[in-house]
């Protein structure tokens, strides 16, 4: 499966567009991991529980995506975008949404 921000794929070209396609996750913080982070405001630098919360979620949310482009019958989709959102004080959404598409050599 290709997966691209871009239109196009060099060397390819679609032959057939299924239509969007999305992936999802919610995560929410955990009260330890808040303490830490708030440690570490205060002195700066990265908060690495977040950092690897957030790669997981653009993981789980790619591959969601990915299956359910597989399910259309697409071996790419194009124009990936990322969009988060706030549900609830301490939880929030990563949602990754595209083009699923059928493509050949050109």
């Amino acid at each position: 499966m290709i997966i691209t921000t871009t239109e196009t794929v060099p060397g390819k070209r679609v032959v057939k567009v299924l239509g969007l396609v999305r992936g999802n996750t919610i995560r929410a913080r955990h009260v330890g991991r808040d303490i830490a982070a708030a440690f570490r405001n205060l002195v700066g630098g990265e908060i690495s529980d977040y950092t690897k919360m957030i790669a997981e979620s653009r993981e789980q949310s790619l591959d969601r995506m990915v299956d359910e482009a597989k399910e259309l019958g697409a071996n790419a989709v194009i124009m990936v975008r990322f969009s988060t959102s706030s549900m609830m004080q301490g939880a929030a959404e990563l949602l990754a949404y595209g083009t699923a598409v059928v493509i050949e050599d050109a």
